[in-house]
């Protein structure tokens, strides 16, 4: 399933009570902020949620799949999520109650 935007903005209007606008202006500002952060480097800990930080790539060499050439790749930065410890709990947990219920227990 993919969320977008607007749905976030949607779910602020529904279930908080923000109007439209301010619904918009706080998801952009939220992703806003989080890519502000990343491209200064820093990393980004949402408590009960995980982190995302940035990990530096070197430089290497890979190859193209369809001529087998060897091409480099430029170094880069990439940003990784780790979920945190209580979202990993909340979808085991509910992980094993879906199970519970196809296997009838």
């Amino acid at each position: 399933m993919t969320v977008t935007k607007v749905d976030l903005r949607d779910t602020l209007f529904d279930e908080i009570g923000l109007n439209k606008r301010e619904s918009r202006e706080f998801v952009e500002s939220f992703f806003g902020k989080i890519c502000l952060l990343l491209e200064e480097g820093h990393s980004i800990k949402l408590s009960g949620f995980g982190s995302f930080n940035l990990r530096d790539k070197p430089e290497r060499l890979g190859r193209n799949p369809k001529t087998g050439e060897e091409v480099p790749i430029l170094p880069r930065r990439v940003v990784t999520f780790k979920s945190g410890q209580k979202l990993k709990n909340d979808i085991n947990k509910n992980a094993f109650h879906l199970n519970r219920l196809r296997i009838g227990n």
